[in-house]
């Protein structure tokens, strides 16, 4: 895989990813009260697929990080592993839902419900999230391979995230903003990562018909 082939990749693969997440978040206020049973499966269904495509986004972009400066490959690796560990976290989240839903005789609201999942999607969540924004801030930085802003976007979201870790300890209410099920907590970063996601990915899509040179050797010190 040449370096065109690394950012077009890696840019469809954000684009898509984050067009599943803009669709799903909007699903999980649709009804006040238990939602029906084909909402809860139809966003977690979207979150899966989501979700699926932000594996093969890490994997690429680890790829992309090597072909443009080898030097960061261990970067591009961190990136796919804490990518990858919050996916499946998530992934096992979505499973304890689902499964819920589908053996429940009745609607339930599988945000309040199903307990296992309120730090997955919380706390756990929003540390991975934030190791992985860090990563790939840093080697976006570190490699010059996208406009700057992308870099500093992904350390302040990373930092919005971290904030969000100690939110195990205000409850288990979703109406709540900061709960380990809150709202802040899980919907709205889902929603501020998603729209992240599709501007680095449309950038990154768009810088392979003009790669970005190599950071010199004085901005890698």
């Amino acid at each position: 895989m040449n370096e065109t082939i690394a950012r077009r990749l890696t840019g469809l693969a954000g684009i898509a990813t984050a067009s599943a997440f803009i669709v799903e978040v909007p699903l999980y206020f649709v009804y006040s009260g238990p939602p029906p049973d084909s909402n809860v499966l139809a966003r977690l269904l979207i979150g899966i697929v989501a979700l699926a495509f932000l594996i093969v986004f890490v994997t690429a972009f680890r790829e992309l990080v090597k072909r443009v400066n080898p030097a960061y490959e261990w970067v591009g690796t961190m990136a796919f592993a804490t990518g990858l560990v919050y996916a499946t976290v998530t992934l096992i989240s979505s499973g304890l839902e689902a499964g819920a839903v589908i053996a429940a005789d009745r609607p339930i609201d599988p945000t309040i419900t199903v307990s296992g999942t309120y730090i997955l999607y919380g706390s756990i969540g929003r540390l991975m999230l934030a190791l992985f924004l860090i990563t790939v801030g840093y080697g976006i930085r570190r490699t010059n391979l996208l406009p700057r802003w992308t870099g500093r976007s992904a350390y302040v979201l990373a930092g919005v995230n971290l904030l969000f870790v100690p939110s195990l300890f205000f409850g288990n209410n979703p109406e709540n903003f900061y709960a380990a099920n809150g709202w802040g907590t899980t919907a709205l970063m889902g929603a501020v990562l998603s729209y992240w996601l599709l501007a680095l990915g449309i950038s990154t899509y768009r810088s392979a018909a003009r790669p970005a040179p190599v950071a010199s050797p004085a901005l890698q010190h």
